[in-house]
């Protein structure tokens, strides 16, 4: 049903970050990446995704506050 409507990707833990957000009436922002594509049975490896994902952080980190 999620493919019908176009969904690219899963995520949940945002999506608790933003209803916190909402209801204490606070600013809240997600990065994220996708580490696995569940139509072609893909995932990246725990291990790459522990090494890659620290430039990704970095990377969010200095846009966000430049």
């Amino acid at each position: 049903q999620l493919q019908r409507h176009g969904c690219l990707a899963v995520e949940m833990e945002a999506a608790e970050l933003y209803m916190l957000a909402a209801r204490y009436q606070r600013r809240a922002l997600a990065v994220l990446t996708i580490s696995d594509h569940i139509l072609r049975d893909e995932a990246l490896p725990a291990s790459d995704r522990e090494t890659s994902f620290g430039a990704m952080v970095e990377i969010a980190l200095e846009a966000a506050f430049t």
